[in-house]
């Protein structure tokens, strides 16, 4: 349903300037920004961020586990954005570290020891408070007046402020650990609006994991997993100067 809405309203933005663009020339705003070699700006966005999970065969019979659902969660980030022009104003690279914060929920089934039911059910809840630095290669198209639209694609490196990687597991009550450190791939498209004074865009983006985050410590929460990796939907609203 978000990949749906989300295109939708690019659509939506992009049929609307080609429409006001078509009935009567516009003034082109802010020209010099093409002729700057290097640009900055803050970023502010939303996310939904989940986990793309990875069972061990057998996980019934050997670990007692009817299913594992994950959930995705709302979170968002702000960020601070450095733009580098290669050669020409439609290649630039983009580096734009950011503070995001993230939720994910897993939901496990168990078949219960207790005759009376059938199953028991637990949820398990993973924060992060992250310190993202992607670096990305930003293909713009040429300005059609006030108007541009653009892709990206890169890596990121992230760093979980809020890991539970070094503590103590509580094998009476335990929880996932996930590795402090990630690396994750990145593509997105966005829009362009060429104000007076700056330049405002919309950016759509998704991020996969490289890495198993998955810390095995062989709790009955991780044992039935074989690998878990972050995936995260970004939506963000940028200004540059």
């Amino acid at each position: 349903m978000l990949k749906k809405i989300i295109f939708i309203l690019l659509v939506i933005l992009l049929g609307i300037n080609s429409g006001l663009s078509q009935r009567s020339p516009l003034t082109q705003n802010y020209r010099k920004f093409d002729r700057k070699t290097i640009h900055f700006g803050f970023m502010l966005g939303v996310n939904t961020s989940d986990l793309s999970t990875q069972y061990k065969p057998n996980m019934l019979e050997d670990y007692g586990m009817y299913s594992i659902t994950n959930k995705s969660q709302p979170g968002f980030q702000l960020g601070l954005i450095s733009s580098l022009k290669l050669w020409t104003p439609l290649l630039r690279l983009r580096f734009v570290p950011s503070l995001s914060f993230q939720e994910r929920i897993l939901n496990y089934t168990f078949y219960s020891e207790d005759p009376e039911k059938e199953f028991d059910e637990y949820e398990e809840r993973i924060g992060s408070t992250n310190l993202d630095f992607p670096l990305l290669l930003k293909f713009r198209t040429a300005r059609y007046n006030n108007f541009a639209a653009y892709f990206v694609g890169g890596a990121q490196y992230t760093l979980d402020l809020q890991t539970k990687q070094d503590n103590s597991q509580k094998f009476g009550d335990p929880f996932i650990k996930l590795f402090r450190d990630d690396f994750q791939a990145q593509v997105g498209a966005g829009v362009d609006f060429f104000l007076p004074f700056f330049k405002f865009g919309i950016e759509v983006k998704y991020s996969h994991g490289l890495k198993n985050a998955l810390i095995q410590d062989n709790t009955r929460l991780s044992e039935p997993i074989e690998a878990l990796r972050n995936r995260v939907w970004w939506i963000s609203l940028t200004f540059e100067g």
